[in-house]
């Protein structure tokens, strides 16, 4: 996959695929395409009662896209529950240039001036792509995504792809769906326009929760 460039990648999240590496040390990038697709739905998202109380205690600067490229590699970092990591130096590349055009985006947990926490991901269209997402603060990871889908929500956004599902994902309303009918819902999201800034970037603890409570 040396032809491999932001463009490529791009038709490819149209058409329903996205690379992997077996290994942060492999060179080489794998097109990915499950039969079961990983979502979260916007309209049914849920925060468990102890992130809303966290989320209101504001324990974190939340910030967007002023350290992308350092939330990949917090992304790429080897953790207690993850043994390696499929982020090797291609896709770091590949998606600070997505970054650099504006079709990728960093949701920011900042703690004592520190980046604490946070995720990134790929927007095209009215779809949200959600790569990788890590925490050195506890929660730090699960107050980014609860700021992700307000911001979703207020900009119109209605796929938020997970890629697969897992129990960190399951407690927020993650669920599976057949490949055919992913590829319905992508179509109809990339074929829809939205607004990655309509909340503002400073927006408050309660005008998130808010968001999100609307909607669910």
């Amino acid at each position: 996959m040396s032809e491999i460039d932001a463009e490529v990648l791009l038709r490819a999240y149209a058409y329903g695929v996205f690379p992997m590496a077996e290994s942060r040390d492999d060179p080489q990038l794998y097109w990915i395409d499950p039969e079961a697709r990983g979502i979260l739905p916007l309209n049914g998202f849920h925060i468990p009662k102890r992130l809303r109380r966290t989320i209101r205690r504001h324990p974190f600067d939340v910030r967007i896209d002023t350290a992308f490229r350092e939330t990949m590699l917090g992304c790429a970092e080897t953790a207690p529950n993850r043994d390696g990591t499929w982020i090797n130096d291609r896709i770091l590349d590949l998606y600070c240039e997505l970054h650099e055009r504006g079709r990728a985006h960093s949701v920011e947990c900042w703690q004592g001036g520190e980046l604490a926490g946070g995720l990134y991901g790929v927007s095209l269209g009215a779809a949200f792509f959600g790569e990788s997402m890590f925490s050195r603060a506890t929660d730090a990871s699960k107050v980014a995504l609860v700021y992700l889908v307000a911001r979703l929500i207020r900009g119109g956004y209605t796929l938020l792809d997970t890629q697969f599902v897992t129990s960190h994902l399951e407690q927020f309303g993650a669920i599976e769906i057949s490949r055919d009918e992913y590829r319905v819902k992508l179509f109809e999201a990339t074929s829809a326009e939205a607004d990655f800034y309509s909340l503002p970037l400073d927006a408050s603890p309660d005008e998130v929760l808010q968001s999100v409570t609307q909607m669910s």
